[in-house]
């Protein structure tokens, strides 16, 4: 009789047992995340810049709900209330998630790319997708963050034109960059870093230059002439300039002349009116970030771009700033690049929105349902386990049928209850995943215990089964595609993905490890 220890020792189930070590660790540590069916969760009032009519509706609350979950792919609810408001519900989490979540709802989600004063690329270039982030890396002293995308093949076109002989010079990525806005800045803020006060005045105004939508800057010192002077402006600029960002430094009498002027005005603190800079030469330098203008990162554009030759892949990158605290900064990037990403796989927003008060709401369902889901879905594969050995007569088929079924269903629950949320989509998703496992088994046994004949070797017999398995998986997979790109409601997005993540950790952990049982067993 074939020893545990062989079995252990058997690459195929010791891949098995790992992964459900490891995965019971993360479980422990991080814990599994629940549908707000299950566990409630909380509540935020959005409320739009002015009514929209159904078609606007419609479109605003899929970008919401697409950018929200996008975000750490969880569970989210968006539904339109009348007119001009919208409910957003997200599963139970902490507070800072929900504060995350709250400012990608606030974001606009426009993004440019500007080059020489003109629009490169913009946010409805970017091919819906082709979006994705990579780990943040860690590089001196701090950890870099990096959004990558694909943009269309027109839109490709029109960049190679755009960025035509401009080797060497920054491609400003903005995301919701401000409009009809005029940026008043106290003079001893200019400067820094090695840079001189006009060198960074000129950078400021080449990152913000675009067309008749630029940005101006209005350096203003103490003096009673810089004050009139910068009154005078803001008097004869009323129709150009509706919104001021101003530093907190500036002279009280200034700031209450904007105030008098009907002007909207949003103060910032030193640190955040700073910019920080790129310096190409002991005169020149750019603006790599300024994140009050929604800078995000400048790249100087390599000349192999510039030459006319047309490219679909770019990046936008950025790294945590050394003021945030050194254990906190691998998070930082981590959650700016999750947030961009967020923000530009759910597109612009058709109108402004405001973000009121978060509430908690109840579970529709509650937690004695999930558990009830969960005993009744362990007593089903007891009994199809059951049907199995009585079929084929071999009692011996008890362990291995239920182990494996069992540790597929634990390892399905915990990849999505992990990287997720495990709401009613995902459940059907699993539910789908688990019948084909059976399947599996079906035709692994068959294979091995009916139709293997004469055969001294259980090799050629699992080769047969595991092709059908295979082939099972693959077309189970490419009926999943077409509802997990071509629409835009994360409730079926969310079936397909946890259909698609349990067949695959199917096919590569569970299904080899029942093979190896049995074929141990039998030969």
């Amino acid at each position: 009789m074939t020893s545990l220890a062989s079995y252990v020792k058997d690459r195929r189930i010791l891949t098995l047992i790992l992964v459900a070590i490891v995965l019971a660790g993360l479980d422990l540590h991080f814990g599994i995340h629940f549908g707000i069916e299950f566990v409630g969760g909380t509540q935020i009032p959005v409320t739009l810049a002015h009514p929209v009519n159904v078609t606007a509706m419609t479109a605003l609350t899929q970008a919401l709900e697409q950018r929200t979950s996008t975000f750490g792919l969880k569970q989210t609810i968006v539904e339109g209330i009348g007119d001009s408001h919208v409910i957003v519900q997200v599963p139970a989490a902490t507070s800072t998630e929900i504060n995350q979540t709250i400012s990608i709802l606030a974001s606009q989600g426009r993004f440019d790319g500007i080059v020489n004063g003109r629009d490169a690329i913009t946010g409805s270039d970017i091919v819906k997708g082709s979006i994705g982030t990579e780990t943040p890396q860690l590089n001196n002293q701090t950890y870099d963050w990096i959004v990558t995308f694909f943009i269309s093949q027109s839109a490709s076109k029109h960049f190679a034109g755009a960025v035509l002989g401009a080797a060497n010079k920054p491609l400003y990525m903005f995301l919701d960059r401000p409009q009809q806005t005029a940026i008043f800045i106290n003079s001893s803020n200019l400067g820094g870093q090695g840079i001189s006060k006009s060198a960074a005045l000129t950078a400021m105004q080449d990152a913000l230059t675009l067309g008749n939508q630029s940005i101006v800057v209005v350096s203003v010192d103490n003096t009673s002439q810089s004050i009139s002077n910068a009154d005078s402006f803001l008097l004869a600029n009323k129709k150009n300039y509706k919104n001021i960002i101003a530093s907190a430094n500036l002279p009280q009498s200034l700031l209450d002349f904007m105030q008098q002027n009907n002007y909207t005005v949003k103060t910032e603190s030193v640190a955040d009116m700073t910019p920080t800079y790129i310096q190409l030469s002991f005169n020149q330098s750019i603006l790599e970030t300024w994140p009050i203008v929604g800078l995000l990162s400048s790249p100087t554009l390599s000349p192999a771009i510039t030459n006319g030759n047309v490219s679909q892949n770019y990046q936008i990158s950025g790294a945590a700033p050394l003021t945030v605290q050194k254990g906190n900064r691998y998070n930082y990037a981590l959650n700016q690049s999750k947030t961009i990403a967020s923000v530009l796989s759910g597109g612009a927003l058709p109108v402004s929105i405001i973000a009121g008060a978060p509430t908690t709401v109840s579970a529709t369902l509650g937690k004695r349902t999930l558990y009830i889901s969960g005993l009744t879905g362990i007593i089903a594969i007891i009994f199809v386990s059951a049907f199995i050995v009585i079929r084929y007569r071999k009692p011996f088929l008890i362990v291995p049928i239920l182990l494996t079924t069992l540790m597929e269903l634990f390892i399905i629950i915990s990849a999505i209850g992990l990287i997720g949320t495990i709401d009613l989509a995902a459940v059907a998703g699993m539910i789908a995943v688990v019948g084909t496992g059976v399947d599996a088994q079906i035709i692994i046994t068959d294979e091995l215990l009916v139709r293997k004949g004469g055969e001294t070797s259980s090799k050629s017999v699992l080769g047969n089964a595991f092709y059908i398995i295979w082939m099972d998986a693959a077309l189970l997979i490419i009926a999943m595609m077409p509802l997990f790109f071509s629409t835009s409601l994360t409730s079926v997005i969310g079936f397909s993905e946890s259909t698609i993540i349990g067949a695959l950790l199917g096919i590569l952990i569970t299904r080899p490890a029942y093979s190896a049982i049995l074929s141990k067993r039998y030969d």
